[in-house]
């Protein structure tokens, strides 16, 4: 299956190039777009995206955190108080005037596994980013291409308008002359105010469409905007296995499950080393004072006491029998089994909806297909109509109405070729080549 995306792309024998003028918006300085600029600027501005980046800031600096145990730690600070008897702080050290400490761990396996396992979650929060960033070029470049369908469509249906302006116009003349009963202008009458319903429809829709595209580019509230119909650059065209095979390497949905149970080995990993002795460096500096040692505690007298004290060493730890260990390496096993069942739920998922939504571009194409020749029948009609208009066959009435139904199939036509282009991003977007298209 052959996949591929065109932005507004008609047949050369439906005459695009004669009938569709270059859709633009309705002011002397538009800003000009480009689907690919719309989607460069909505990156650049999205507010979704930021807050998706502060999410990644977060898990970074969450893991620097636990990291920073494993890194020199170098504090320093001061105190005084009353004592009574053994003189300490709260902390089980003697009172100090100035005093530094120094930490660094080296042995630590569970608190090694934790900063692993917190790294994996930043490399899963940047997938969340990723997908953050799909999800907004997806609405943006969607959003821009239904601003050109419907910009496009206004301009069918205006020229609509006139021919059943006409079509009233003439068949109440021919009731006037005896030639149409009154329902035949109730009709005409009608599909006018049809016409006119749709137009404040899609008016409607054009402000909001421009309203939303306006927000998400960082443009002033009441700057127009000049699109255009035009084919994306990029190779999109890739056969249904193919993007299933990238799907399972560029998924975001994928890639963060993966980076989950990755983490979670790892976590286990460290947990088992809990079993196992932890060392740390630790070096302590004390200045001390007589003043902070009362008379009764005789230990310390004037010849053998030092205000300067300094503690150099290891902390070791060796675990006899640790209740605790045995209950986290039991939790983090069974967070490693309920990851790996994500995954495997996950990639099954992810292969299934990548058959689902190209089997959606295939009934999208066959349904543009089946537009595009009504519409190339509805032409040939309107000619042959116009052919016998000029000979005097026909009257203008009959004319008008073959250029009612060539708007109706032109219409038709672009919202099939809309639902496909939808269909498009939504397939490429699952399959991870969503960046390839529009960036």
């Amino acid at each position: 299956m052959a996949l591929g995306i065109l932005v507004v792309a008609i047949a050369p024998e439906c005459g695009w190039a004669q009938q569709a003028p270059p859709v633009r918006a309705a002011s002397s300085t538009p800003v000009v777009l480009t689907l690919k600029r719309a989607v460069e600027l909505s990156l650049s501005n999205s507010k979704d995206i930021q807050l998706a980046k502060l999410q990644v800031q977060a898990a970074q600096d969450t893991a620097q955190l636990t990291r920073a145990e494993f890194l020199p730690n170098l504090y320093a600070g001061s105190g005084a108080g009353y004592t009574y008897g053994l003189p300490e702080t709260p902390g089980g050290r003697p009172p100090a005037i100035f005093s530094v400490t120094y930490t660094e761990q080296v042995l630590n396996g569970p608190l090694r596994g934790l900063v692993k396992e917190q790294q994996e979650q930043v490399r899963a929060q940047r997938t969340v980013l990723e997908d953050t960033r799909n999800a907004v070029m997806v609405r943006v470049a969607s959003g821009y291409l239904e601003l050109v369908k419907v910009r496009h469509s206004l301009e069918l249906l205006r020229r609509e308008k006139d021919s059943a302006d006409k079509i009233v116009e003439v068949t109440k003349e021919r009731e006037g002359e005896g030639y149409e009963l009154p329902v035949e202008v109730t009709k005409a009458q009608l599909t006018l105010a049809r016409v006119e319903q749709r137009l404040l429809e899609l008016e409607g829709r054009q402000d909001e469409l421009e309203v939303y595209l306006r927000n998400q580019l960082g443009l002033a509230v009441d700057q127009p905007m000049d699109v255009t119909p035009e084919e994306l650059p990029g190779a999109a065209e890739q056969e249904g296995a193919n993007l299933i095979a990238m799907a399972a390497e560029s998924n975001t949905r994928l890639m963060a499950a993966e980076s989950d149970v990755k983490g979670k080995e790892l976590r286990l990993k460290g947990e088992k080393q809990g079993y196992w002795p932890t060392l740390q460096l630790v070096t302590i500096y004390d200045v001390l004072a007589k003043y902070n040692f009362n008379n009764s505690f005789l230990v310390i007298n004037e010849r053998n006491f030092r205000s300067n004290n300094l503690n150099a060493g290891v902390s070791i730890n060796m675990p006899i029998y640790s209740a605790k260990t045995r209950a986290n390496v039991a939790l983090a096993q069974v967070n490693l089994e309920a990851a790996k069942i994500n995954l495997s739920n996950t990639k099954s998922q992810v292969s299934a909806e990548v058959r689902q939504k190209s089997r959606k571009v295939q009934q999208a194409d066959a349904t543009k297909e089946v537009a595009r020749l009504e519409l190339q029948l509805s032409q040939q009609n309107l000619a042959v109509l116009q052919s016998q208009f000029g000979e005097g066959k026909v009257n203008l009435r009959d004319v008008e109405k073959g250029r009612l139904d060539e708007n109706d199939k032109w219409m038709s036509y672009l919202d099939a070729n809309f639902l496909r282009q939808q269909a498009q991003l939504d397939l490429l977007k699952t399959a991870g080549q969503l960046d390839k298209v529009l960036e």
